[in-house]
């Protein structure tokens, strides 16, 4: 057996071998204490005609895309800005203590190079500003307006898909550059984001970013680790991480913190229950920390056409996956966590410690099956994401694909 250098780690991997369980995945958890701040949101419909209401539960960040505030809808034409809507987010942020992290990406048609390109969104959008002149106004603006207000500003979104930036990578960087320059500038105690691409088929496109000097203009590496919906779970999202993480390292940037900026299950993926999609989101929040990642913003809390839907529109309540989040939040936040491993039957066991106390999450990714609960970790009692807090009676519990914690004395 290799050296351990934390005695925590050590004493789970101990612990697991003692149920017959070969690792197929172990994960060098990160020591620090989880934060708040690791939740993140979407928030869509707030200042829609029929609103959504603000979430019960604490929401430490936000993430404004696809919330009707990119530079076309702010600066529809040079000079003629429209901050009502932006002005009211970032009140509503205030209110609730709620971080925003503000996306600058996607140029509006009076200031693009290419002002009759289809885009998803208005004509244009994708392409690079024509004059970088109005960039810098652009960006000047918005942050002389909400200096001290939106604590991070992320540079582009999806920089790697045509569907959101026709430039090439030289023209990205000197937009980060040139964005990353009036924003320290101008509000010092801003976080400057990375352009996020996404998806494993984007590291390349960072890779090429960072390379030629990308990383010099940015505080955070964003990324969104998306998988394929129609067959993936996850934990897929673990190796797509580590190999971001091994893109910063060879480019000297290994200490740079890792967002991941948005991350959902889309359609057409299709889940059995909701109690199932819950368990997605809960395993998603669980193995992002786990594997390095210093922030997510799940996408997204009142989207009607996702997959894995945190709020029904429709009737106005919070759906399993979204009390899934909440769920999370009390689980994760204030803790650490010694450690998180994969059995060669498929079932992960994460360790928390809060307060000297030890916890475990465990759940099985393939199926319902008996865990062998080791006596040294004194459990008494199971709390399924989902339900109420049960009295171990035995020394098996069954686990499935929507996690559980498990608590010691």
């Amino acid at each position: 057996m290799p050296r351990f250098h934390n005695p925590l780690l050590l004493a789970v991997l101990i612990s697991a071998l003692l149920f017959n369980s070969a690792f197929a995945t172990e994960l060098q958890t990160p020591a620090a204490t989880i934060p708040e701040i690791y939740f993140g949101l979407h928030m869509h419909h707030l200042d829609r005609p029929v609103p959504t209401p603000w979430p019960s539960m604490p929401v430490p960040a936000w993430r404004l895309w696809d919330a009707d505030v990119t530079w076309p809808q702010l600066e529809p034409n040079r000079g003629q800005w429209q901050f009502e809507r932006l002005d009211r987010y970032v009140s509503l942020a205030q209110q609730h203590g709620t971080s925003i992290l503000f996306t600058l990406g996607g140029s509006p048609p009076w200031a693009s190079a290419r002002p009759q390109a289809a885009s998803n969104y208005s004509p244009g959008f994708t392409a690079e500003p024509a004059n970088m002149e109005d960039w810098r106004t652009y960006v000047r603006t918005v942050v002389s307006r909400y200096k001290g207000r939106i604590s991070a500003y992320e540079i582009w979104n999806e920089p790697n898909l045509k569907d959101f930036w026709s430039g090439t990578t030289d023209q990205m960087l000197a937009l980060t550059r040139e964005a990353s320059q009036i924003i320290h500038s101008v509000d010092p105690q801003a976080i400057v984001v990375s352009p996020s691409a996404t998806a494993e088929y984007g590291i390349p496109w960072l890779a090429e970013f960072l390379k030629k000097g990308g990383g010099q203009y940015v505080d955070v590496i964003g990324f969104h680790f998306y998988v394929d919906p129609h067959t993936k779970v996850p934990e897929e999202m673990v190796p797509v991480i580590q190999k971001v993480e091994r893109t910063l390292a060879e480019n000297n940037l290994g200490k740079m913190p890792l967002w991941n900026t948005e991350t959902g299950w889309l359609a057409p993926a299709q889940f059995e229950s909701e109690e199932l999609a819950a368990g997605f989101l809960a395993r998603a929040y669980i193995l992002a920390w786990a594997a390095g990642v210093q922030r997510f913003y799940w996408y997204a809390w009142d989207n009607p056409s996702l997959a894995l839907r945190t709020y029904n529109e429709v009737n106005h309540t919070v759906t399993p996956a979204g009390e899934g989040y909440r769920v999370m939040e009390q689980w994760l936040i204030g803790a650490q966590m010694a450690g998180c491993m994969e059995s060669a039957e498929h079932t992960w066991t994460c360790q928390l410690n809060r307060s000297g106390k030890k916890q475990w999450i465990v759940w099985n990714t393939q199926e319902v099956r008996k865990f062998d609960v080791p006596a040294a970790w004194q459990v008494t009692n199971v709390t399924p994401l989902l339900h109420d807090r049960l009295v171990l009676k035995g020394p098996t519990v069954d686990v499935g694909p929507v996690p559980a914690l498990l608590m010691g004395r």
